[in-house]
């Protein structure tokens, strides 16, 4: 019997060779893939990840930074914490400026994007003033702020100056408008970005719909209310995340311009760590209190995204897909 002889490949071997093909041009990608990403995990692994690991085990220590690792206090750090008056009013003064950030500097940062809009004449200039605070780093931001706040200069001299019976006001030594005082400074500083990624999100909404609504009567407000607003809710919910994450681990500003004080007035969970952590010479007690500012920001990221951004990031993996 002749065996048969075939001028081309069998049909087995033809009908595997474009999936070896595929699977090794898979193969070569994903490798491709991770050989670009080795150099940011390995940054993000150790500047990042390995940091959060190691506060977690030196949480578990009473510790000065200097000596071995002896004293293991298991979870005695983190109960301090919860039971520091201190420790509890710096929680809630990073909830204060977490809701007055919300009810106070995006509503008028949205409000003046609007106003603003795609056609004013200057819009790029007043965008440009107003996020230019943004650029300053935060030390230069305290600094200026804190020479605005002094008793004999700034804010209080150009009021006697106009009303030459005013007195002065202690904007940093009052405790009980300290944390109002430092608020006005961090929204000088970061409602320019807000007030630019809410006009940056205008451009995306075409004009038709703009046009269409006010060829049916649609007045300014109502344009607003049920054009603008629901199409830039991606926007705004991405803003809102933004500043409540930086709301609950601000330190720079504040430290620059109050330390935290008078008597704790305007202590924040980050002012709290460096004061009662490296300033004490409490690594171990530090280590807990960071601890418990990721966990916050992480808890809270996690339920945001999970409840608030779910559409945001099914329609972005959507996109990705198509």
């Amino acid at each position: 019997m002749q065996p048969t002889l075939y001028t081309e490949a069998p049909p087995e071997i033809t009908s595997l060779a474009p999936s070896a093909r595929f699977r090794r041009s898979s193969i070569r990608r994903v490798s491709t893939i991770l050989l670009f990403l080795l150099p940011s995990f390995a940054i993000y692994l150790l500047f990042v990840l390995y940091p959060v690991v190691q506060a977690g085990f030196y949480s578990f220590y009473s510790w000065d930074g200097l000596e071995p690792l002896t004293n293991f206090v298991g979870l005695k750090n983190y109960a301090l914490a919860f039971a520091d008056k201190v420790f509890q009013g710096a929680f809630i003064h990073n909830l204060v400026l977490l809701v007055l950030a919300l009810l106070l500097q995006l509503p008028f940062a949205l409000m003046l994007a609007l106003l603003i809009g795609k056609k004013l004449p200057g819009r790029t200039f007043f965008r440009t003033i107003f996020f230019m605070p943004y650029i300053l780093s935060e030390v230069i931001a305290g600094v200026i702020w804190e020479f605005i706040y002094r008793p004999d200069s700034g804010i209080n001299i150009t009021l006697q100056h106009l009303f030459p019976a005013f007195q002065g006001i202690l904007w940093l030594g009052d405790t009980k408008i300290v944390l109002f005082s430092i608020f006005i400074a961090m929204t000088w500083k970061y409602f320019g970005l807000h007030l630019v990624l809410y006009s940056a999100a205008l451009q995306n909404i075409p004009d038709e719909i703009i046009e269409a609504a006010r060829l049916d009567g649609a007045s300014a407000f109502q344009v607003a209310r049920y054009i603008h607003i629901p199409l830039l809710g991606s926007m705004i919910r991405l803003s809102i995340f933004l500043s409540a994450l930086g709301s609950l681990q601000y330190f720079d500003l504040i430290w620059i311009m109050s330390q935290g004080g008078p008597v704790h007035a305007s202590e924040t969970m980050a002012t709290y760590l460096y004061k009662y952590g490296f300033q004490s010479f409490q690594m171990g007690y530090g280590s807990a209190v960071g601890v418990l500012i990721f966990l916050s920001c992480f808890v809270f990221s996690m339920i945001y995204q999970r409840f608030v951004m779910r559409r945001d990031l099914a329609g972005s993996l959507t996109a990705r897909v198509a």
